[in-house]
């Protein structure tokens, strides 16, 4: 008698064993799911993934990590001389898109 196989799994031949059932948390091969993950994980991670890169992306454009991100270039390329404070630094940031506007809505 012919065997038969699940729709969408490879048959397997004829005397030959069937595979053993995979453990989670053991390593599986490259390419494949970890049948561990119910499809409820794996959506769950997309989901916390997508939520922060939108985060980063909405600090980033509304300015929040501008300060820091002036301290990280001002102590690698400016090394000794003193920073301007967080205060000094929006000052100068506001003056300067006064004075040049660009590209912008208001």
């Amino acid at each position: 008698m012919p065997r038969t196989s699940m729709p969408g799994s490879a048959p397997s031949p004829i005397g030959a064993e069937p595979a053993a059932p995979h453990t989670p948390g053991t390593s599986h091969p490259a390419g494949e799911a970890d049948p561990g993950l119910g499809g409820t994980a794996r959506f769950g991670e997309r989901l916390r993934r997508a939520g922060s890169g939108i985060r980063w992306y909405v600090t980033n454009l509304m300015g929040d990590t501008a300060y820091r991100t002036y301290l990280e270039h001002h102590t690698r390329h400016h090394p000794g001389e003193p920073p301007l404070t967080e205060r000094e630094f929006w000052r100068e940031k506001m003056d300067e898109q006064d004075r040049n506007p660009g590209a912008r809505c208001c």
